[in-house]
This record gives structure tokens, C-alpha cells and sequence, in this order.
């Protein structure tokens, strides 16, 4: 579990978080949504250490990762895995490269043993038999699911994706949001996506954070967002005709009970 307490960041004088209170719980998918300025890019920047917070505590279970020395934040990234927008691999190695190249970096297994554990992890995500590829030769769907094996490739308790669905096709990203959501279960991570993938937070969103003008303004699941009674939360989330045709019904049906 990943829990955030009272949490400010500022640059210079500008306060982009204001008092974020949140819980990123196991072995769920943890959304952040929030429109584009919101400040959940850089609420995860934080959680991830790339930023440090103005004030405010990050817990990850019982140890506040903002009052950890450098040597124990290295250890506690360890356990982290992240998913970049733009899949990040590198072009000059192939998929199998690429998924080993964090075990080259940290694990004290042999070579074959490296090389055992990515083939596992690729076979996860559905990709055996491209692991001689390289990412210009492969989709950016494909891309992202190389980005997924190498993100768990060290069996990490914490997941990061940041807009993992960006530039994909509406029936790719769904496969990235099963991808993401069984590994999520079957491994008990902790996962947290910031998206504003209307369709991920109504597939997968078991536990959404909201934010907006820096605030955490309201967290629940995909089920209960559709009787929020936050108005600026409504009026992101039904932006589109779809989903303000999908609220619609959704009250007429509960009307008719």
C-alpha cells in the first residue's frame, strides 16, 4: 500500500499540489485522472521520487519514503517497476535485450537464468517469438507490452504507468489494461496509472483519485463515479457524448428502481 498525507509541492511560488490525501491500495488498479495541467503527472513524480515534496509524507507501507537516505531510496526503487508513455525502450537492442536489460542492471543471476526470467516475462504479455526483434520492427502496441514484461521483470511490489494507452488504438489499449490489471492481481502489486483514458477508468479503475487544481478532490471506484455528486469531476468525466449517453441511462435505469 502507498499512502499519501498532507502532500504540497511548489516551484518558486507556484503551488501545484495543495494538501493531497490519498491510498494507493494492493493488489488493485489505482487511478489517477484529471485533465491535462491537473497536476497528477506530477503527483506521481513524487511518488516515484523524481521530484522531492515541499512538504508532506509518502509511505510506502510503513516507511515514508520522503525521510529515507539516499542509500534506502536506491534499495526501495528496486522493488519499483514503471511503464513509460512512450514504451522508452532502446532502439539499438532487441525485445529480449530490452526485458533483460533490468536484471543485467541489478540481479546476480547467471545468464541463463536472466535470459530464462525475461522469455517468462514476455511469454506473459503474449509475445514469444519476437524476442529477436527490435522495437522498430515491432507496433507500439507491441512496444508497450515489451515495456510491460521489462517493467516486471524483477517481480516489483510497486507498478507506475504513466498514460500507458497513449497513441493506441481503442482495442490495443484494452489489451494493455487486461495486461496490466491481471499482472496487477495475480502478483498483489500495487499499481498506479495516471490516465485520462475514459475507457481504462471505467474497464479497470477499482480505486480513482481525482484530482483537480492541484487538489485531490475525490477517490472511489469505476462503479461508484457514476453518481459522483462532484461537479468538475462530472464534467471530465462526461465530456464525451458516449459516456453523457452511458450517465444518462445509468440515472434512468436507477429511476426506474
Amino acid at each position: 500500500m502507498i499512502k499519501i498525507e498532507h502532500l504540497y509541492k511548489s516551484f518558486e511560488d507556484k503551488e501545484v499540489l495543495k494538501d493531497i490525501n490519498a491510498v494507493f491500495k494492493d493488489g488493485e488498479v489505482n487511478l489517477i485522472i484529471g485533465q491535462s495541467g491537473s497536476g497528477k503527472t506530477v503527483l506521481m513524480k513524487n511518488i516515484v521520487g523524481l521530484l522531492t515534496p515541499t512538504q508532506g509524507s509518502i509511505f510506502y507501507d510503513d516507511k515514508d519514503f520522503v525521510a529515507l537516505t539516499k542509500k534506502e531510496k536506491i534499495l526501495l526503487r528496486r522493488e519499483m517497476g514503471m511503464i513509460f508513455q512512450s514504451a522508452a525502450l532502446f532502439d539499438s537492442m532487441s525485445v529480449l535485450e530490452n526485458v533483460m536489460f533490468p536484471l543485467n542492471m541489478f540481479s546476480y543471476d547467471n545468464y541463463d537464468d536472466r535470459k530464462k526470467r525475461a522469455l517468462e516475462c514476455l511469454a506473459r504479455v503474449n509475445l514469444t517469438g519476437a524476442e529477436n526483434k527490435f522495437p522498430g520492427e515491432i507496433s507500439g502496441g507491441m512496444q508497450k507490452r515489451v515495456a510491460i514484461a521489462r517493467a516486471i521483470v524483477l517481480q516489483p511490489k510497486y507498478l507506475f504507468c504513466d498514460e500507458p494507452n497513449s497513441g493506441l488504438d481503442p482495442k490495443t489499449s484494452i489489451v494493455i489494461d487486461e495486461l496490466i490489471s491481471g499482472i496487477t492481481h495475480e502478483d498483489n502489486i500495487t499499481t498506479i496509472v495516471n490516465t485520462h483514458d475514459m475507457n481504462s477508468v471505467m474497464g479497470i479503475g477499482e480505486n480513482i483519485t481525482f484530482i483537480c487544481e492541484g487538489r485531490a478532490e475525490w477517490q472511489g471506484n469505476n462503479k461508484e463515479i457514476m453518481d459522483a455528486e462532484n461537479k468538475r469531476l462530472n464534467d471530465f468525466i462526461f465530456a464525451s457524448d458516449i459516456l453523457r449517453q452511458a450517465k444518462e441511462l445509468h440515472d434512468e435505469k436507477k429511476g426506474l428502481k
